[in-house]
């Protein structure tokens, strides 16, 4: 799930800082945000892009490398894959559906999918739309049925299928699922391949033409794309490196055909485009007032907890407590890149963080993180004044 910037550089081919001209009252501390891409390199990262924007102005900081064997920087306009963050999109164009009166949030899978989820215990009669959202319907994640993607030999050899939202679904619906809808929380990447078919049943039009007209194009996201297919990432972009095992070489797995992520990761972004999508989503520009709230109508994310204590779910977004109350976010994990963001409950001021690697492996002596590798960095950026 990757403007232009009016920006004084220090960069070398290792790192950078680019900084928009503010008061010296509020400038973004972009010391703190250099610092804190430069520790994730002992995190294993490869490269790191980082952008902060506030009132007060913007800056925009890189480490490490986007090309390991050419030593060249992340492209200061790097696009990536922003993963599951593609949900928040998706999530938030369902929500204007709803906002619309063209569907309930209380309507159930069977009635707008009929047949597509049952066999197994599960019953697509008693899972609604909300429970998709908020992964509260307990289906099977049939993520974890491709095996390919786990094995550098599975990837390669398979790096340009294409998996369709109904065999994916059909994967998910072998299984049992993991609980009765709506008695416990567990994230599946199901619930958004079922949400993109109920929003090309609602409109006639694929989940992608609905995101791009209804959130590309009025946004200006001039950068961030909605693929089907399509295994290149277009323009300027990092290496994507993966690592199958924690002693194994890192491989390059930019291309590869992102189908299999579809309505629940497959989107491409700028850490540019990606900050304005969260501001203008926070600030109350996406959204009418009831589906915003609804939106951050959440439950606990037991299962998320070790990486982010404290967190909670709501529709297609993450609320988490910081060091200044609590932010919103969404991020995304996908074979070569790794998002990260946070955004203030008022859309003033928000963080992106691109790594080109899904498969951090600390140093030699780094201890091993606690907790998600970017909750410092982001804390740091959304916190400061």
């Amino acid at each position: 799930m990757k403007r232009t910037l009016t920006a004084v550089v220090v960069a070398t081919a290792v790192l950078g800082a680019a900084v928009v001209p503010a008061s010296a009252t509020h400038r973004p501390n972009t010391a703190t945000l250099q610092r804190d891409a430069d520790a994730l390199l002992d995190q294993g990262a490869p490269g790191v892009l980082v952008e902060l924007v506030t009132p007060g102005g913007n800056a925009k900081v890189r480490s490490g490398f986007g090309d390991v064997d050419a030593k060249t920087p992340v492209p200061w306009d790097a696009r990536f894959r922003v993963a599951s963050y593609t949900k928040t999109f998706v999530a938030a164009t369902l929500l204007q559906l709803v906002g619309e009166r063209r569907l309930s949030l209380d309507d159930t899978v069977e009635h707008w999918l009929p047949g597509l989820v049952t066999g197994n215990g599960n019953d697509g009669s008693r899972i609604t739309v909300r429970q998709l959202l908020q992964h509260t319907s307990g289906l099977h994640d049939y993520v974890e049925e491709l095996g390919y993607l786990f094995t550098q030999e599975g990837f390669e050899q398979n790096r340009y299928r294409t998996l369709p939202a109904e065999e994916a679904v059909a994967l998910a619906v072998s299984k049992a699922p993991t609980f009765q809808p709506g008695t416990d929380w567990e994230y599946s990447n199901t619930n958004y391949a079922l949400v993109g078919m109920v929003i090309e049943k609602v409109t006639g039009h694929t989940w992608q033409h609905e995101v791009r007209s209804r959130l590309i194009r009025p946004l200006g996201l001039r950068d961030t794309f909605a693929p089907d297919t399509e295994p290149t990432i277009p323009g300027p972009h990092a290496i994507g490196y993966q690592r199958f095992s924690a002693d194994g070489p890192d491989i390059d797995v930019t291309e590869l055909n992102p189908s299999w992520g579809g309505a629940a990761g497959a989107m491409i972004s700028t850490t540019a485009d990606a900050n304005k999508f969260l501001r203008a989503l926070l600030s109350g520009k996406v959204l009418r007032p009831a589906q915003l709230k609804a939106m951050q109508d959440t439950v606990p994310a037991t299962r998320f907890e070790l990486a982010w204590p404290g967190v909670r779910y709501g529709l297609g977004l993450m609320w988490a407590p910081n060091a200044c109350g609590g932010s919103w976010s969404h991020g995304g994990d996908i074979l070569g890149f790794k998002t990260r963001d946070g955004v203030t409950s008022d859309g003033s001021r928000s963080v992106v963080v691109s790594i080109n690697t899904d498969s951090l492996v600390p140093k030699p002596g780094i201890p091993a993180p606690t907790k998600d590798q970017t909750i410092d960095l982001i804390d740091h950026a959304l916190c400061a004044r």
